[in-house]
């Protein structure tokens, strides 16, 4: 999952969610159109290359390809590791309504069994914490940490490799010293509970947001300082027992995720592998191409082959924007 040169391809969009991306392009949702452009995806050539885990949804997961071939061994062919979320979604926290917490741990003890004969290598689990009047509070933090920690040390038994996956969500006003702080808040309290669950820090991986601006910050941070903040942040805040630190791109476009990523690899040597587990960074792209047309598969296919390159080339800081 770390492998230099790496990273993982996020491919766990909820029926919900695709079926909104699905809108955008004029292109019903259904079992089998969500089936084909799974396919499209995970069949580009060369892919392999690039993308060592892929995170897939439920339905995902159970589906096999047109040929029959189920989709985790389709991956495990290639040389690349299935991946499933597990968790069910952030809803609303008791007595603070405008934060969340995400729920998912009832019953998953069995759900992981289940997901680990199905062919899954890992699993994700994505807690959302919302900058903004008076939040987040510590009572928000906290419990977000607890459920990331019980759900890493359920996996961890159960034999699946967690991704731990504490996103700052960057919808707000906020600068980036705001971004900073409360995502330094956000480890220090999931590595302290991963602690305390016994979680095997070197048998999991972190997916953290970058520090960066709020999208309605008037003052954008740049590359430069988005980069060395988060590295500053990370170095405070990450052990060096944790093998790689996989980026959410947190609705960055995807010249930009793949250009502060460039610029932290830029900054190494690092104690850990810095690599991205990019959904809509990797896949926009694809998707317009794709339109909902087998035809333009290969189109599909060669604008994720591009992004999963370009994102391969700045784990080791050597990405070149043209």
């Amino acid at each position: 999952m770390v492998a230099p040169g790496k990273g993982i391809l996020a491919a766990d969009e909820s029926s919900g969610t695709i079926t909104k991306r699905f809108e955008a392009i004029g292109v019903d949702s259904t079992f089998d159109s969500r089936r084909d452009y799974r396919q499209m995806l995970l069949t580009t050539p060369g892919l392999e290359e690039f993308v060592s885990g892929v995170i897939l949804y439920d339905e995902t997961l159970r589906q096999s390809s047109t040929d029959g071939v189920p989709f985790p061994k389709l991956l495990e062919g290639l040389g690349i590791l299935p991946g499933i979320k597990v968790d069910t979604g952030a809803k609303p926290l008791p007595f603070s309504p405008e934060e969340k917490i995400t729920e998912g741990l009832d019953g998953l003890p069995d759900r992981v069994k289940e997901y680990v004969s199905l062919g899954a290598k890992f699993a994700k689990w994505r807690a959302v914490i919302t900058i903004g009047d008076g939040i987040p509070t510590d009572y928000c933090i906290e419990a977000n940490a607890h459920a990331l920690a019980r759900y890493a040390s359920i996996c961890q038994e159960g034999g699946l490799v967690p991704i731990v996956e504490p996103e700052v969500l960057m919808d707000w006003e906020n600068d980036i010293d705001t971004c900073y702080e409360v995502t330094k808040a956000a480890h220090v309290a999931v590595f302290n509970a991963l602690r305390l669950h016994r979680v095997r820090l070197d048998g999991m991986i972190l997916k953290p947001n970058m520090a960066i601006s709020g999208k309605k910050c008037p003052t954008q941070a740049g590359v430069e300082e988005v980069a060395e903040k988060t590295v500053k942040l990370l170095r405070e805040t990450v052990p060096a027992a944790v093998p790689g630190i996989a980026f959410l791109s947190g609705g960055q476009s995807a010249d930009v995720a793949t250009l502060h990523l460039n610029a932290m690899n830029k900054l190494g040597p690092h104690p850990w592998q810095l690599s991205f587990s990019y959904g809509r960074a990797l896949q926009d792209d694809a998707l317009k191409a794709w339109k909902g047309e087998a035809s333009n598969n290969e189109a599909g296919q060669t604008a994720l082959y591009q992004r999963s390159k370009d994102n391969s080339q700045a784990t080791s800081g050597s990405f070149a924007a043209a």
